[in-house]
């Protein structure tokens, strides 16, 4: 694989690194906190660890030098590479939310069940998720702290509602939040802010009460895994907020209707179109085209019928 890097210094000594999930560039970000103690949040797919090794060996961090893996949630195109991670750098500790660290010492069923979803695909965007030796792994509950070195520490906020074993991780030195897929994904070309609603586990009630608790940590930036910074804190988890209440109002009125995934994914996208700038006629098709890759409509509403149905 072409292990070519895109690395964006951010301040305070983090660093974006474009993880280039199945090629393409600007949809899945991990970071480096080069602290002390140096951290990689969110290291992408098992495609991605390539790329992500070439991007710390540029940034001089050494097989030795990184203490940590955190990802936010279990999801491969976030976790996917943490086995070849953690195989390349064994000093690192690998930090999870307590409901997703069993599936990373023993991938099997996750495996399984996302070949099921993805079939021939899964290879291609993703790759395979190696097990990590267990004790290696740091499984934290409703909140925890990851210790930077220099008194700086990462702390992580449970934020289910996307998945159930979702967490936020706040940086005490920046006040940088790191929202996994619980704020939706954010394009930077276009300045959207989409749901993010996959199946089994979204829930709205619950990701509305994660969005208010990132409000409360008062987070100076918002580091999105797709894609990238946003300093407009607020506004933009209000805006996450609402996009989750519009498309599922758009699905509860689809269903109503008819049961069909075809017919609640037409009715989405004609109420949602319009509210983004990525479905434009004069945008790049190429962009739209990755990000639905990446978050495709289809999943989404997916669901949100599932949700819908476990609630009646």
């Amino acid at each position: 694989m072409d292990t070519k890097t895109t690395i964006t210094p951010l301040g305070g000594d983090v660093y974006e690194i474009d993880t280039r999930m199945a090629g393409y560039s600007g949809i899945t970000a991990g970071y480096l906190i080069l602290s002390d103690r140096p951290c990689l949040v969110e290291p992408g797919t098992a495609g991605s660890a390539p790329v992500v090794k070439a991007a710390l060996d540029e940034l001089g961090v050494s097989a030795s030098d990184l203490a940590t893996v955190v990802v936010t949630h279990i999801h491969l195109d976030h976790a996917g590479g943490v086995g070849d991670i953690a195989e390349m750098y064994p000093d690192a500790e690998v930090v999870v939310h307590e409901k997703g660290a069993r599936h990373l010492a023993s991938p099997e069923r996750l495996m399984r069940s996302a070949r099921m979803v993805y079939g021939d695909m899964l290879d291609t965007l993703f790759g395979e998720l190696k097990p990590t030796e267990a004790a290696r792994i740091r499984a934290v509950e409703d909140t925890g702290v990851i210790d930077l070195g220099g008194g700086r520490r990462l702390e992580s906020h449970y934020s289910p509602g996307h998945a159930k074993h979702h967490v936020g991780l706040v940086d005490s030195a920046t006040g940088d939040l790191y929202v996994g897929d619980a704020a939706g994904i954010y394009i930077p070309e276009t300045a959207d802010v989409r749901p993010a609603t996959p199946p089994p586990d979204f829930d709205l009630d619950t990701a509305l009460a994660s969005l208010g608790k990132f409000k409360a940590l008062g987070p100076s930036r918002l580091l999105f895994a797709h894609y990238g910074p946003v300093t407009e804190v607020d506004d933009t988890l209000d805006r996450s907020a609402e996009e989750l209440r519009v498309w599922v109002d758009a699905v509860r009125a689809a269903q109503d209707e008819s049961p069909e995934l075809d017919h609640a994914v037409a009715m989405v996208r004609d109420r949602t179109d319009a509210r983004y700038r990525i479905t434009a006629e004069d945008v790049d098709p190429d962009l739209a085209f990755k990000y639905e890759v990446l978050n495709s409509t289809e999943s989404n509403v997916a669901g949100i019928i599932h949700a819908l149905n476990r609630h009646a």
